[in-house]
C-alpha cells in the first residue's frame, strides 16, 4: 500500500477458504484474487498466477514478509532506463525485534550478461546466487523461463534459473525485500516436508541452472557459425 508507483496485484488463494481474505484486500481494485478449488503447491499457485497477469513487469512476494516503500520505485526506474531483462536489490532478514540484517548475496551489484548469475552458486549446498523475491522482471521473460519449475522445494530457484540465463539483468545494491524469519516459516525446519526433500531439490536446481547456461550458449555459438 505504500509503494510509490502505481501497481496491481494477483493475490493466489492456494485452496484456502476465501471467507478468510481481509475486506480491505477483498475490496481493493487493484488486487485481483485467483481461488483455486484445492491446495496445489507454491510453483502452481505462482503460474496459474502469473497466467492473469496484465503488467509488462512482474515481481514476487510471500505473503508474510514486507517491502520497502521504494521497493518497486528503484527496480522499476533502473529497468526502464536500461531495457533489461530483469533488475534486482538486495534482501535483509526481518527479525521479531524490529532489526534488519541485509543478506550479501554471492552475485555482486552490477550488470550480468546471461549465464553469469548462475556461476556465483558453486555448489548445491552454497547460498543460492539470488532470490525470486528480489528480482522485478519482465513478465513475458518469466513466462519464457517456465515461471516456477516443478519441484515442491526450490521451485523459485528454477525461475531464477531461467530469468537470469536467458537475458541480462542489474542487482542494485539496495534493499528491495524484508525477509520476515519467524518460527513458523516452511524454510524454518517446521515442516518435514520442506527438509527431507530440500537436498534433493537443491540438487536438481543446481544441475538445472548450469545445464541451461550450457545449452543457451551451445545454441548461441552455433546460430554464431550458421551467420558467418
Amino acid at each position: 500500500m505504500r509503494q510509490t508507483v502505481p501497481w496491481e496485484a494477483v493475490l493466489v488463494l492456494d485452496g484456502a477458504d476465501p471467507a478468510l481474505l481481509p475486506e480491505p484486500l477483498a475490496a481493493d481494485a487493484r488486487i485481483r484474487v485467483v481461488e483455486l478449488p484445492r491446495p496445489v503447491g507454491a510453483a502452481a499457485a505462482r503460474n496459474l498466477g502469473l497466467r492473469t497477469v496484465r503488467t509488462p513487469l512482474v515481481c514476487y512476494m510471500d505473503d508474510d514478509d514486507l517491502a520497502p516503500e521504494d521497493s518497486l520505485a528503484i527496480r522499476h526506474q533502473r529497468i526502464t532506463e536500461t531495457g533489461l531483462g530483469w533488475v534486482a536489490g538486495w534482501s535483509a532478514d526481518l527479525h521479531a525485534d524490529g532489526s534488519t540484517t541485509i543478506w550479501r548475496c554471492p552475485t555482486p551489484p552490477g550488470v550480468h550478461q546471461p549465464g553469469d548469475v548462475t556461476g556465483y552458486w558453486t555448489s548445491p549446498e552454497a547460498q543460492i546466487p539470488l532470490g525470486q523475491t528480489m528480482l522485478l522482471a519482465r513478465t513475458d521473460l518469466v513466462v519464457a523461463a517456465g515461471g516456477h519449475g516443478g519441484l515442491t522445494v526450490g521451485e523459485d530457484f528454477l525461475m531464477v534459473n531461467g530469468v537470469t540465463n536467458l537475458s541480462a539483468g542489474e542487482l542494485l545494491p539496495h534493499v528491495v525485500y524484508f525477509y520476515r524469519q519467524h518460527d513458523h516459516q516452511m524454510s524454518a525446519g517446521g515442516a518435514g516436508a520442506y527438509r527431507d526433500l530440500r537436498g534433493p531439490s537443491r540438487e536438481f536446481a543446481f544441475r538445472h541452472g548450469r545445464a541451461l547456461r550450457s545449452a543457451l550458449r551451445h545454441a548461441r555459438t552455433r546460430g554464431q557459425e550458421l551467420v558467418s
